[in-house]
């Protein structure tokens, strides 16, 4: 038999909430400088009106939880509520809702109803008279005293004394909010939130490798070196500076030049074949020299990440100290990696499986501890995926208990669903599919599952290349590909970055057909780079980052909304700032790279959020090939021809002005 209850239970009852990850067993991500906004069906039996609020709070490393701060959710109609709140310190905070019969209310609207129907009210008039003498103790109870809030009630009870109704149709809605009696209280939660830095939420992200040059230097380059790059680094307007492993490189089994599993005497061996973790490569320079490259970066708005990569080369000192911490074949032998046909003799990967788990989850922490005392709080973590799930739970949690600020990008292109589960168990960031996704429609059907199914814990970070994957449309699409990719990739996310300069310098060369492996890879062999190559799309990128950077709306991914075209190479998208700052930005790309594409746009707009209505007019002004133009309600007509401009427009969105300067068309061409 069901227990009877200790205490009367609250009749109000509180349903689906969000945002939620898995119904609160992971933590909802959430930003600095970005609006929390909790949803929520609040609702009771009967008639009987409710209200409701959400808390927050911060709760520290240790589990101490700080003291509740509420916010009064809105009524958006239906049943359905909502509240906003913006947190102002990083790492873990955990909020509520909570929903209580609200009384005061029930009985001014029920008694307006009786005296808009010509009913008489003396015996509703005395029960308000008591209501108010309790919401009156309620407000000169508080600390401090809400002498505002005392004054009204005060004037409404002589009113009700003296028989008078008049204030009954005033908005008490703040005043009950504040000082009725919410028991018995019906609760949701506590739910998990973790605050990362801005730039977990909205950044551009810049790759290179430290050891090639710019033409006309040659040879091997180091750090300090990389110091000298970073004018041009900051010119092309990204915020984070990413350097693949800067560690020693193993001697046994090097690879070669192309991948080549022989290494002559001259070659350099990929970065990824580590051979101490702890360590900067001694042609690179030293850790003095990784702490003054980050100082550097900092100096020009610039931060250093640099990568994570848990494997091991057979001379790398863990497999002599620790071999337990390696699988080993039937013959002995330690297994080295294998993705066959593929084999990387030079590549130790760590069993996870090890019975000295322990003491390797540990090491391993402590690697990524190691190089945040050198200043790096940025890591972009190598396969994340081919390592326990369990361990990046437990070490990311603990770092980031320790170091909020820390930034962790997931290098994944695996399944989806194990992706996401490793950004519900703390990554930061997150590689995506948008490397092979070209088409209008899949485009849309991928970001519009990234902007809402996974938003509250997978961030995407879009790469049109890395020095692992050249793609086949960028390959043989030319010029026009390059651009078209970089414009995708800016304005649909809010994180994006490149592979550089082989990605501002086209270089689409595969080393053989069917490979996505780049020829004369950076990953096995020095390169020398000529930054002046008059056919560089450098000076699109900067005007891509410009726009992100001056634009509130581009700095979002939930605000993302997907519009109807008439072409199915037309990709039609916006964006908002949350809190209505800036100006909306219209998006739309033509897809097909080698031919024009013309066609209306179907965009209600309302979307706007600027008070535009169905046949008002509106200006667009195309930020990324200049011109503004006269637009008319639903729908609109553009003509996108491929080209050095790429087919795009990014428009900000804006009411006309009294009056216009000069004549406008309304027709859109790029």
């Amino acid at each position: 038999m069901t227990k009877l209850p200790t205490q009367r239970p609250s009749r109000v009852v509180i349903e689906p909430v969000a945002p939620l990850v898995d119904g609160g067993r992971y933590s909802a991500k959430a930003a600095l400088g970005e609006p929390v906004t909790v949803y929520a069906d609040v609702f009771g039996d009967g008639h009987d009106a409710v209200n409701a609020a959400v808390r927050w709070r911060t709760v520290s490393s240790k589990g101490r939880a700080a003291k509740w701060t509420e916010v009064a959710m809105q009524f958006d109609g239906n049943d359905r509520w909502h509240a906003t709140f913006s947190p102002t310190q990083l790492g873990g905070h955990e909020y509520e809702v909570v929903g209580w019969s609200d009384h005061p209310e029930t009985w001014r609207h029920g008694t307006v109803r009786k005296v808009e129907a010509g009913i008489e009210v003396s015996v509703e008039l005395m029960a308000g008279q008591a209501i108010v003498k309790r919401l009156l103790d309620q407000a000169r109870a508080a600390k401090p005293a809400a002498k505002p809030d005392i004054a009204r009630l005060e004037a409404w009870l002589a009113e009700l004394v003296k028989g008078g109704t008049a204030s009954l149709t005033e908005d008490w809605g703040d005043v009950f909010w504040r000082h009725a009696d919410r028991q018995p209280l019906a609760s949701s939660g506590p739910f998990p939130l973790d605050v990362d830095p801005e730039r977990a939420r909205f950044s551009a992200w810049y790759e290179f490798f430290p050891r090639s040059t710019i033409a006309p230097a040659a040879g091997h380059a180091t750090l300090r070196d990389a110091i000298d790059r970073l004018e041009y680094v900051a010119a092309l307007g990204f915020d984070v500076l990413y350097l693949p492993p800067i560690h020693p490189i193993g001697v046994v089994n090097r690879k070669g030049a192309n991948n080549n599993t022989t290494a002559g005497p001259d070659d350099v061996g990929s970065p990824w074949g580590i051979a101490d973790h702890l360590a900067v490569h001694p042609d690179l320079g030293t850790l003095d020299d990784v702490q003054a490259l980050g100082t550097a970066c900092r100096e020009r708005g610039i931060e250093l990440a640099i990568d994570i990569a848990f494997q091991c080369t057979p001379d790398h000192r863990w497999v002599t100290e620790h071999p337990e911490w390696f699988a080993h074949r039937a013959d002995g032998t330690i297994q080295y990696a294998e993705n066959p046909p593929k084999k990387y003799q030079d590549i130790y990967p760590i069993d996870f499986e090890s019975s000295d788990w322990e003491a390797l989850w540990k090491g391993l922490a402590d690697v990524i501890r190691f190089w945040i005392d050198q200043g790096i709080t940025i890591f972009r973590v190598d396969n994340p995926h081919t390592k326990a799930f369990a361990f990046w739970q437990w070490a990311i949690g603990s770092i980031r208990s320790e170091h909020p600020e820390t930034i962790f990008l997931a290098e994944a292109f695996t399944r989806p669903r194990v992706m996401e589960r490793l950004a519900k168990l703390g990554f930061s960031q997150s590689y995506t599919y948008f490397t092979w996704r070209r088409q209008a429609w899949e485009l849309r059907q991928y970001f519009t599952d990234l902007a809402t199914r996974t938003v509250d814990s997978y961030r995407p970070n879009v790469w049109p290349n890395t020095p692992d994957i050249l793609t086949e449309q960028l390959q043989h699409g030319g010029r026009g590909m390059f651009v078209n990719r970089a414009i995708l990739a800016a304005t649909l996310s809010a994180n994006w970055g490149i592979y550089g300069p082989a990605f501002e310098l086209l270089d689409h060369r595969a080393i053989k057909p069917g490979s996505e492996e780049y020829l004369d890879s950076e990953k096995y062999q020095l390169r020398t780079w000529h930054l002046d190559d008059p056919d560089s799309i450098a000076p699109l990128i900067t005007r891509l980052n410009e726009i992100r950077r001056t634009q509130p709306a581009m700095r979002h991914l939930r605000t993302l909304r997907f519009h109807d075209t008439d072409s199915g190479d037309l990709l039609c998208y916006s964006k908002t700032d949350p809190l209505g700052v800036g100006d909306p930005i219209l998006c739309v790309v033509n897809v097909d790279t080698h031919n024009r594409r013309a066609g209306s746009v179907h965009v209600d707009p309302a979307t706007f959020g600027l008070g535009i209505g169905d046949d008002d007019e509106f200006d667009v002004h195309d930020l990324l090939g200049g011109g503004v133009y006269r637009w008319r309600g639903w729908h609109n007509y553009v003509d996108l021809t491929p080209g050095r401009g790429g087919g795009a427009h990014v428009f900000a969105v804006r009411r006309i002005k009294a009056s216009p300067d000069t004549a406008l068309t309304s027709e859109a061409t790029a």
